[in-house]
This record gives C-alpha cells, sequence and structure tokens, in this order.
C-alpha cells in the first residue's frame, strides 16, 4: 500500500467495531500506519456507546455479530444526533444484493467485501472521508448562508419599519405644515399688495423675497407631500389600461400641450396590474417633464410599450434638451436638480416620485439621452 499519512495535525479517528479479535488488529495496524487514529470495538453496543463519546470521522462495521448485529448498529448509530451524519462503511462476507440494499438502508455509505483487502480499505475510507469533509464544509456554508439571509430579512424588516415611519412622518409634517404656511404666504401676498410703493425699494425687494419663498415652499410641501403619499396612501392593484391611463394624463396637460405646440404620438399601451392613481402621476410628470425641458422648436413625444421576457418595457421618448450621461441617476434622487430655479420651474421632486412609483409596481426606471437631441425614459412593470 502506498502511503497517504494525513499530518498528525490533521489525522482522522476510524472506529472499528468487529466482534474479531484478528481482524481488529489487522485493520489497526493497517490504519495507523497510514497516519489514521483507529478506536477499537468489540460488539453493537459498545460500538453505539464509543461513537457516541469518541465522534469518530468514519466507521467500519461489521454485519455478521453476535447480539446486536451491524444493521441493528447501523439504525442505531443514524438514529442518534450526535452520530448521525459519521459514515459507514460495512465489512461483510455477505454477497447477497438483499444483504447490500439491507446495508444501504440502513444508513451505511459503502461496503468492501471479507477477506479484506488491505489498499480497497483505504482507498473507500479515502474517498468517503473526503465526501464527509466536503459534506460538513456545505453544512457550514448552509448554515452560514442561513444565518447571512435571517440578517439580512431583519435588517430589510427594519429598513422597511424605517421607510414606513419616514413617509408616515413627512406625510404629517407636510400636511400639518401646509395651513400656517398658507397664511404665512396669504399675508405676505397681502402687505405686497396693500403696502407696495409706500415703503423704499428695499422694502418692496424683500417683501417680493418673502412672497417668492412662501410660494417655492408651499409647493416643495406639496410635492413632498405627493413623494410620501406614493407609500401612505396607495391603492392595491387592479388591471389597469394604460392607454386610457395616458388618455387621462394628455387631458389633464391639455393647457400646456397646446401652449407648448407638442405632438403627442402613442403606440399600443397594454393593461397591467397596477395603482391606475400612481400610474397617471407616473405618466404625467414624464410627458410634463417633456414639454418643460424643451428647446426652440415643436415639441414632440412618443410613448410606446413591448414585452420583453416577464415585463412590460415602456418609453417615453421627446427631442427637448436631453441630459448628460453623468446625470442619468442623480436626476432620480430626492430634490436633485440640474438646472436654476430661473431657467426651468420644479422642486427636483417628480423624477423622484416617479422612481418610487415604478419601484413599488416591482420594475425599475432608467434615462437615455444626449444633449441637444432628446431623451428617452424607459421603466418596466411585470405583465
Amino acid at each position: 500500500m502506498g502511503s497517504h499519512a494525513p499530518s498528525e495535525q490533521d489525522a482522522k479517528t476510524i472506529l472499528i467495531i468487529d466482534d474479531m479479535p484478528a481482524n481488529l488488529g489487522v485493520l489497526t495496524t493497517h490504519l495507523e500506519r497510514e497516519g489514521y487514529i483507529a478506536v477499537v470495538a468489540q460488539g453493537g453496543e459498545e460500538g453505539v456507546e464509543r461513537a457516541e463519546f469518541v465522534r469518530p470521522d468514519l466507521v467500519l462495521l461489521d454485519v455478521m455479530m453476535p447480539g446486536m448485529d451491524g444493521f441493528e448498529t447501523c439504525r442505531r448509530l443514524k438514529a442518534r444526533e450526535a452520530t448521525r451524519d459519521i459514515p459507514v462503511v460495512f465489512m461483510t462476507a455477505l454477497t447477497d444484493t438483499s444483504d447490500k440494499l439491507a446495508g444501504f438502508a440502513a444508513g451505511a455509505v459503502d461496503y468492501v467485501t471479507k477477506p479484506l483487502n488491505g489498499a480497497e480499505v483505504l482507498a473507500r475510507i479515502e474517498t468517503h472521508l473526503a465526501l464527509y469533509g466536503l459534506r460538513q464544509q456545505l453544512a457550514a456554508q448552509n448554515e452560514q448562508l442561513r444565518h447571512e439571509i435571517a440578517a439580512r430579512e431583519e435588517t430589510q424588516a427594519a429598513l422597511l419599519r424605517s421607510n414606513t415611519e419616514l413617509e408616515q412622518l413627512a406625510y404629517v409634517a407636510s400636511h400639518d405644515m401646509q395651513e400656517p404656511l398658507r397664511m404665512v404666504a396669504s399675508y405676505l401676498q397681502l402687505v405686497a399688495q396693500r403696502y407696495r410703493g409706500q415703503l423704499d425699494s428695499d422694502a418692496d425687494e424683500f417683501i417680493g423675497y418673502a412672497v417668492d419663498g412662501a410660494k417655492r415652499m408651499q409647493a416643495l410641501i406639496n410635492d413632498l407631500l405627493a413623494y410620501s403619499r406614493v407609500g401612505t396612501k396607495a391603492r392595491p392593484f387592479e388591471p389597469t389600461d394604460c392607454a386610457r391611463v395616458v388618455d387621462t394624463a394628455l387631458s389633464n396637460l391639455r393647457i400646456a400641450i397646446t401652449d407648448s405646440g407638442a405632438t403627442v404620438t402613442l403606440g399600443s399601451l397594454p393593461t397591467v396590474m397596477g395603482d391606475s392613481m400612481q400610474l397617471l402621476q407616473l405618466f404625467q410628470n414624464l410627458i410634463g417633464n417633456a414639454m418643460k425641458f424643451k428647446r426652440d422648436e415643436p415639441v414632440r413625444i412618443h410613448i410606446g410599450a413591448e414585452p420583453v421576457g416577464e415585463f412590460w418595457h415602456f418609453s417615453v421618448s421627446d427631442n427637448g434638451i436631453g441630459i448628460a450621461a453623468e446625470y442619468f441617476e442623480r436626476i432620480f434622487v430626492l430634490f436633485q436638480r440640474l438646472h436654476g430655479r430661473g431657467e426651468y420651474p420644479g422642486t427636483g421632486i417628480g423624477l423622484a416620485i416617479c422612481k418610487k412609483i415604478v419601484e413599488r409596481h416591482g420594475g425599475t426606471i432608467s434615462v437615455e439621452s444626449q444633449p441637444d437631441v432628446g431623451s428617452t425614459f424607459h421603466f418596466t412593470i411585470p405583465r
């Protein structure tokens, strides 16, 4: 036999259960010569007790023993939590197929035929020790994965609770702020109308700044309220005809479409499972942006959809001012603006609302664009 001796630190323990002292002696000599630690037991009862105490890496088990035979010994080993995973290799002179099947049914992983061949025994031991090591490694990895999944689920649940609380806080805060801010804005406008020209020019300018700031704060609070409502005031999904939703959006935007001279064309739009009010807000925001960020030429907008795998892939294209590639992600972040308020009005919340609506529907949103050419907003909704 060639030597494959493991290091002393890595030496594996083999439990030999056999009622024949001669067999025990031969096997112990072979195994110890190859660097294994051999532990012996001269019967089934003793073998089960020793296995639970020693926790061997593998058991060599004789089938034909007085009292408790090998089959019952194996069943006892597999019934105990401490020893159930230890591989058992039968040693038997039985050659009948039914006996071998009975051994496998009892929980054995292999068998060697008596009279024993030392090289074969060692080869079987090495094979099953390697398989046992891989199973233990896989079990450890699975356990670690379970812990990671549990930790991730706990983190996600905490984030969900936190997001829900933040959405409710944003809703309550913005809702409760509306009335006092409306009062501030109304009285500022009243001061501006009643006392314009009665004070010095600086006073008129300062009042103008205050009125403008109050109006912008009102717009910001209204948009923040709309953003929070995506989560707090959501409705259950139901079959929603996107063609009808877009038709409603165009009706709501009729004045802006007329003023901008926009031409809007539609492809075939599907029916999806969704929140019709949120989808209306989604299309209305994207169409409104296409008209807002226009160039000095007639506005052209096209809305289409096509099936891609398990999703409907929607697109809203325009021939507007376009967006530089470095801003593709930034535009979907809350309060992010690429232009000054003097150039284009708004609070920087519209596309963040679009992203939140799409993600609530189980999809994603992105943009393709080229400055001075136009933009195409893509989003998906499950079919």
